[in-house]
């Protein structure tokens, strides 16, 4: 075998360490077994020639530059020419025509298509000996490939057919992978010749930009290796100051690299089809030849490229079928599980982990939910840290679907649980919860054409250095590891309508949940205070963000001896449950006070209560009995005895400022911390002018995100002592009280504002 010519492009030499950047659309060169004439329009005068016009046509570069394109090629081509380029469908076909190249009238395709503003016209020999491929056996392949049953026996179909419209030694159909790694998936070859099948790739061998023309020329013919590229004159397009783009140019000079890179490969001549599926390069169908040039006639390339095509639409429709079928698979799957959770009355999250088939819905090993409080699992997880690891790694502020087959990729410290969890897929849920499928890894060993990892050999020294394409293509096998079976597009779309379907579910039970909360609530805190001789009392009550209602609870009880409680009290969480204990407790505490404890001694009972109800429930509470002032005493004050369970410090609200009323906190309701009524200073007790008024108020009118509470609380002070100031009704104090906090309220609130009544409305 020759040894290939020296092929330097007009723009410079490049290698490998300007392979992914090689301007390889505009090469400023042709292939020498055809010429090149750019015109413009609509003179139909030549701007850019080959230089190889004067061995054809007779005629040099200089001479045929401006020349009117009938005087080159003869009033009838030019004709047709013009016509071409006013019609799309024409430009497919070539012109067949007959002219005088080379001293010889010889028969010629006439190539057209349009680059910019120039009209490019590419006149290429008609081969000896080659026949037209006729109708009827461009019918028969078509017939065969469509007969094929699945994806890869369509590959092997598709090898034979191009290989006999072609003729070349070896055909094989190449599959990219996601990370634009190649598979040989089919192949036909001479018998003597070593199988290329089932070998890969590295991405590296086939450059994005190379991809790119690939996606815009269905095909690309290199008839000799060694040929010698053919100048064009001149490099620079004088009417547009660029070199001519060549993208659809069927003689465009190819990537010295890339003839390096064959002839290392033993290859002769080459050529390849574009399989698009969807717009998006799938793989391609790369004829090799090893005995010399080939160069296969037009009609038989344009034949071979409709295969192609027809291949691409029939890869497309297939993925699709069997993408629709798994999907609808998954989608009854889905609605059965989705009908037995919406059946139960349990937790919808709870029912959809422990239905084990979410697991199998898409086809993971494992699955995690988070609602914001717990964590669920089913099958095979990984450990909790590494779980939320992943979820905050894949989250998004949207909760849309987001998944990766290679999650040590995103945080090697992942590669550790790659046996349960190599991929994972994630959607958002309401609030800060989630949902995990994970996928276990997935060994492979893999067969290179090649080591991947040496796609390059390094030559000379210091300034002489050189990198050039490898030239070892012997079979390298390595066993892949941390990747899951890939997620497809149909995983996405399912795990997308089950958040759709789940939260509908979640949110109609939880509107239901509200409703029945909401019934407790209202059989049990009134929405008016009653009236009680010499004191003034107004409630207010808001939900939480989103319309949840709590745990709050208020109470106003009348207690022998002319006194009165007042009560504020918060069960932890929402909805039922909270509402239920709430309800529970509200009515154990009036028992305690009326049977004559002491605000701390009845809060030291209901702890005892909290910690035998169900749920693990916990709460806070601030009991205040006042006493109500003595009549014949205009003026005096009244006195007050509190009690508090983790609850705020109620505010005393004069003209004069806004005072906590600081008492000796015991901890939270339901820790079981057992009795304190016999502790010193677990009670204060304090005086209250007349007009004066007492503040009793829930977290929720304070607690803000980022504040802290001494500068809420400070807040709703100044505004207490703002609005007695203005002298404003207690209603109406009350009702700014509510908002006087400023930012969002994230759980429910409740404020009791109690004020001793003027002598007057005593007597």
């Amino acid at each position: 075998m020759s040894q290939p010519q020296e092929h330097v492009p007009a723009y410079g030499e490049v290698d490998l360490t300007t392979c992914e950047s090689e301007p390889i659309h505009v090469p400023g060169a042709i292939q020498p077994h055809g010429l090149l004439l750019a015109l413009e329009e609509p003179s139909h005068r030549v701007v850019v020639a080959s230089e190889n016009t004067a061995e054809l046509l007779g005629r040099a570069p200089g001479s045929v530059l401006g020349a009117d394109l009938a005087d080159l090629l003869g009033q009838d081509v030019a004709a047709r020419v013009r016509g071409a380029r006013e019609d799309d469908d024409a430009r497919d076909e070539a012109l067949h025509a007959r002219l005088v190249l080379g001293g010889a009238e010889v028969d010629v395709d006439v190539v057209v298509h349009v680059s910019g503003d120039r009209t490019v016209v590419e006149v290429e020999p008609v081969g000896h000996g080659v026949e037209p491929v006729s109708y009827r056996a461009t019918r028969g392949a078509v017939a065969r490939l469509a007969g094929t049953t699945d994806v890869d026996a369509l590959c092997r179909r598709l090898a034979r057919e191009v290989r006999a419209v072609l003729g070349f030694d070896r055909v094989m159909v190449y599959r990219f992978d996601a990370q634009w790694n190649g598979e040989v998936a089919a192949e036909d070859r001479r018998d003597d010749l070593e199988p290329f099948h089932g070998l890969r790739y590295p991405a590296s061998d086939i450059p994005a930009q190379a991809r790119r023309l690939y996606t815009l020329n269905w095909t690309r013919l290199i008839a000799d290796v060694d040929y010698r590229p053919v100048r064009l004159e001149p490099l620079v397009d004088p009417g547009t100051g660029a070199p001519l783009d060549l993208s659809g140019s069927v003689l465009r000079s190819v990537s010295p690299i890339h003839l390096e890179y064959l002839h290392n490969m033993g290859v002769t001549s080459s050529m390849s089809i574009s399989l698009l599926v969807d717009g998006r390069l799938w793989g391609l169908v790369a004829c090799h030849h090893y005995s010399g040039p080939h160069r296969p006639g037009y009609d038989a390339r344009s034949a071979a490229e409709f295969l192609g095509q027809t291949t691409s639409q029939l890869v497309g429709e297939r993925s699709r079928s069997r993408e629709r079928d798994e999907a609808l698979a998954a989608q009854e799957l889905m609605s059965d599980v989705l009908a037995g959770v919406s059946a139960q009355s349990r937790d919808p999250l709870t029912a959809l982990v422990e239905d084990g088939r979410v697991v199998d819905l898409l086809g993971a090993g494992g699955v995690a939910v988070w609602d914001g409080h717990r964590l669920l699992t089913s099958g095979r997880v990984p450990p909790w840290a590494q779980v939320q690891r992943t979820a905050r790694l894949l989250g998004r502020a949207d909760g849309a679907v987001t998944f990766t087959d290679r999650l040590s990729t995103l945080d090697p410290r992942l590669r550790e649980v790659a046996e349960a969890a190599a991929g994972a897929l994630r959607i958002g849920l309401d609030g800060d919860g989630w949902l995990l499928w994970f996928r276990p890894e997935q060994p492979e060993t893999v067969s290179w054409g090649g080591d991947p990892e040496k796609a390059a050999t390094v030559e000379g020294e210091g300034p002489e250095v050189r990198i050039s394409p490898r030239k070892s293509f012997e079979k390298w096998q390595e066993v892949v590891r941390g990747r899951s079976l890939p997620w497809r597009p149909w995983h996405a779309s399912t795990a997308e309508r089950l958040r759709s379907q789940l939260t509908a579910i979640m949110l109609g039970r939880s509107r239901g949940q509200i409703a029945i909360a909401e019934s407790l609530q209202r059989a049990v805190v009134l929405d008016e205070a009653p009236e009680v001789p010499g004191f003034d009392v107004h409630a207010r009550y808001r939900p939480a963000a989103g319309g949840q209602l709590g745990g709050d609870w208020w109470d106003l009880l009348p207690l022998p001896g002319d006194r009165v409680a007042v009560v504020v009290g918060d069960v932890a969480g929402h909805g039922v449950h909270a509402a239920a204990a709430m309800a529970q407790l509200r009515t154990a505490l009036r028992a305690y006070l009326l049977e004559g404890h002491s605000p701390a001694a009845a809060l030291d009972r209901l702890d005892a209560l909290v910690t035998t109800l169900n749920g693990n429930h916990t709460a806070t509470a601030v009991v205040g009995v006042v006493g109500r002032p003595d009549p014949a005493r205009p003026g005096a004050p009244a006195a007050v005895e509190l009690a508090s369970a983790g609850h705020p410090a109620p505010l005393l609200v004069t003209a004069a400022g806004a005072d906590p009323l600081v008492v000796p906190t015991r901890p939270m309701l339901g820790l079981g911390f057992g009795p304190t009524s016999g502790t010193a200073g677990e009670v204060v007790s304090a005086q209250v002018p007349v007009e004066a008024s007492l503040l009793f108020f829930t977290d929720g009118l304070v607690e803000r995100r980022g504040a802290s509470l001494s500068t809420t609380t400070e807040q709703l002070g100044h505004e207490a002592v703002r609005a007695v100031a203005e002298g404003l009704s207690p209603p109406d104090v009350a009702d700014r009280l509510l908002g006087a906090v400023p930012g969002r309220a994230e759980d429910d609130t409740t404020l009791v504002l109690v004020r001793l009544a003027p002598p007057a409305a005593l007597t």
